[in-house]
């Protein structure tokens, strides 16, 4: 049985063969879709941050079009630090507000909708605005989601769950944390609490009600290593905190399935026809 603090050693990667992998995951599938670069959100966050840095090692900034796309409720610190990204990184950021449109449907359709329908939507025309521009600029779009918020669920179908490609889909986000202090990105942006910034004082933890680093070895105890909920319990890891994170993973498996086909055939896509791979 793995003691605990082996555990957080086995989620420690190396860091110089992870960006390697992750940068050559980039320049492979943009050459392969023989586009020009990528579009990426930077929100501020540290995904996206890490996003953004493994993009400009891959292909060189001026392959890499970022853009700040904030609402009202956004947080100034938001607008602060993906602007301190920017700078670090050499790259250009185009900020554009999204307010209007967003207000203008909620006031026409539904004034009283909740702030978790308004998150959605928000995050749905961002991604939406970052599709078209990669159109217009013959590019890929850059995901910034990690697995560790996959698993859980706390991403938006067809919003930030969208994307052409995501280097850190399979970074829990200890891992997301690792990497980007060893890139040497902006402290603010490191230090400050993970916020999906869709309403004002938001914090990741408080709304998927776990802590990141427990999340992350709950689910690499019970995915990874295949241990069943009580003997995760018997790590010593609270029964609430295994059975949340436990419920949180099955009511959002739909958003990892994609386009859920009926069956009438022998080769129906995503259930019997294993399309091919660039």
């Amino acid at each position: 049985m793995l003691r605990r603090e082996e555990i957080a050693a086995r989620l420690t990667l190396d860091a110089d063969l992870a960006v390697a992998v992750l940068t050559s995951f980039i320049v492979d599938t943009v050459a392969g879709a023989q586009a020009r670069g990528v579009v990426l959100g930077l929100s501020g966050g540290i995904d996206s941050a890490l996003a953004a840095a493994l993009a400009v090692r891959a292909l060189g900034g001026a392959r890499v079009h970022a853009y700040y796309l904030p609402y009202r409720l956004s947080s100034p610190d938001s607008r602060r630090d993906a602007e301190a990204v920017a700078r670090h990184l050499d790259l250009p950021l185009t900020s554009w507000e999204i307010t209007a449109q967003i207000d203008a449907y909620f006031d026409a359709v539904d004034p009283e909708a909740d702030s978790v329908r308004r998150g959605n939507k928000l995050a749905r025309e961002r991604m939406a605005i970052l599709f078209d521009q990669a159109k217009k600029r013959d590019c890929l779009v850059l995901g910034t989601s990690n697995k560790t918020e996959t698993l859980l669920g706390y991403s938006t179908v067809f919003g930030d769950h969208a994307s052409s490609l995501n280097p850190l889909g399979d970074l829990w986000k200890r891992q997301v944390w690792q990497l980007s202090r060893h890139l040497g990105l902006p402290s603010s942006v490191i230090e400050k609490p993970p916020s999906a910034d869709l309403r004002p004082g938001q914090t990741d933890e408080a709304a998927l009600g776990v802590n990141c680093p427990t999340a992350d070895e709950v689910l690499y105890l019970l995915f990874d290593r295949g241990l069943r909920p009580a003997e995760v319990v018997a790590y010593g890891y609270p029964a609430a905190a295994v059975e949340r994170i436990l419920a949180l993973e099955r009511a959002s498996r739909f958003k990892r399935r994609l386009m859920l086909i009926a069956r009438l055939s022998g080769s129906a896509i995503n259930l019997d026809l294993e399309l091919p791979r660039d």
